[in-house]
């Protein structure tokens, strides 16, 4: 791509046309399941799709735009989208992938940043699932699923125009103390929350999942807990040492009610 998009519409309809790419080890792991197709359970097989947030998104997705008439209920699991799918339709349905590490294999920069976001965005579901499990929730896997995919449209970037990415990479390297947010605004004029908030609408993501991605509603104790598990992800990915992480542990204290001896000790910290 030589030039990017301007503003959220050209952004979102640049994406839009795009085939999202998977990560190459859920390819083979798919193509591993598929060989056992007749004895695979649908737990064992949304393990494999939860491990990559673009796989996640490909399935929920098309289970958005595939739903049935009669169907009341949005799907907002990865575990329910494939009970209603059925095992031997998501294999023929996703026979072939994109490969991220074959799009961005010219670009070893870019794909280093996609991984990190990747990497952290694993990190941010796997305590997303531990805290909203701690608290009881309902339905602690949508709470997960939407901590995967929290930072969505940083991905798509990465993926799709990684100069942009780049760019705004180096603006923060220049800049320690500037916020994600700042940085997106003053090189793309939006940030990618409002990005994903358009693409959620545009792939019509279920309402569920893009409140509980959407940092504007932290108010409401399960955004809070998806908010909270991706700020933590995001400011412990280089170490535990970033300035920001008092204000998150306290914060992540509060919304479990334990104090910060037992936070630490949860997260491997004493």
């Amino acid at each position: 791509m030589t030039a990017s998009p301007s503003g959220i519409p050209a952004w979102t309809a640049f994406l839009r046309a795009r085939e999202i790419p998977v990560l190459r080890r859920t390819a083979r792991a798919i193509d591993a399941a598929r060989a056992r197709a007749d004895r695979i359970n649908v737990r064992e097989l949304a393990d494999v799709v939860l491990h990559d947030p673009l796989m996640t998104l490909l399935l929920l997705r098309f289970s958005a735009r595939h739903r049935g008439r009669r169907q009341l209920q949005d799907i907002s699991t990865v575990e329910h989208a494939l009970m209603i799918l059925g095992v031997e339709p998501f294999f023929h349905h996703f026979a072939a992938f994109d490969i991220i590490e074959d799009r961005l294999g010219a670009q070893p920069q870019a794909l280093l940043g996609l991984l990190h976001v990747i990497k952290r965005a694993q990190r941010a579901a796997r305590y997303a699932l531990d805290w909203a499990t701690w608290r009881c929730d309902l339905n602690s896997e949508e709470v997960a699923v939407a901590a995967l995919l929290h930072d969505l449209a940083e991905m798509l970037v990465w993926t799709f125009a990684p100069d942009s990415s780049l760019k705004i990479a180096a603006l923060q390297g220049a800049h320690p103390g500037m916020r994600s947010a700042a940085a997106q605004e003053a090189l793309l004029g939006f940030s990618f929350n409002q990005l994903q908030a358009a693409l959620c609408r545009e792939w019509e993501l279920p309402e569920l999942l893009a409140s509980l991605m959407d940092d504007a509603h932290s108010e409401r104790p399960r955004v809070r807990n998806v908010k909270l598990a991706a700020d933590l992800a995001r400011h412990s990915a280089a170490g535990w040492d970033d300035p920001a992480l008092p204000d998150d542990f306290r914060a992540i204290a509060a919304l479990m009610n334990i104090d910060d001896a037992t936070l630490r000790l949860r997260l491997g910290l004493k």
